[in-house]
């Protein structure tokens, strides 16, 4: 599966991408009500997480309904702000490694598969993975990662 390929690719550079990021342009917030790069990398963990839930359910329930989250206040929450820039890109790769786990455990007859997230109409598990990867690479090109040259166009919405 394409998707699957993505994850993989963004694995394997992004870590050291987001390394080179000097730490005023992580800290820095374009006005107090929106993210740094911190809190945006940060709300890419809480997504993962949410999403690594998402696909392990999917795959051993009958049409799971999951709850939605509310992000800026998980961002508060995990305090990405005042947290090491280094942390969160270890997270981020932890995090995106054990999703990708799963997701490559799925067979392709339960890509299909059906869940619910929030007031959703039902989703197949294989829309919610390919949105989670579309999700983390407009969320990574915000940031300031160019990732044109490692997934494809269709899964970069920058």
């Amino acid at each position: 599966m394409e998707a699957i390929s993505s994850l993989h690719s963004l694995l394997q550079h992004v870590p050291s991408r987001l390394e080179k990021l000097p730490g005023d342009v992580v800290d820095r917030k374009p006005s107090p009500s929106k993210w740094s790069p911190k809190e945006e990398l940060g709300h890419l963990l809480d997504s993962a997480a949410n999403n690594h839930q998402r696909i392990v359910r999917a795959q051993l329930e009958d049409s799971p309904t999951m709850p939605g989250y509310d992000q800026n206040g998980w961002v508060a929450t995990h305090r990405y702000q005042q947290r090491s820039w280094n942390e969160l890109i270890g997270l981020w790769r932890a995090l995106n490694q054990q999703l990708l786990s799963a997701a490559e455990s799925i067979p392709d007859s339960a890509w299909s598969r059906k869940l619910t997230v929030a007031a959703s109409e039902p989703l197949t598990l294989q829309f919610v993975f390919e949105d989670y990867i579309v999700h983390m690479a407009h969320h990574l090109e915000h940031i300031g990662i160019d990732v044109r040259d490692i997934v494809s166009q269709k899964w970069n919405a920058a």
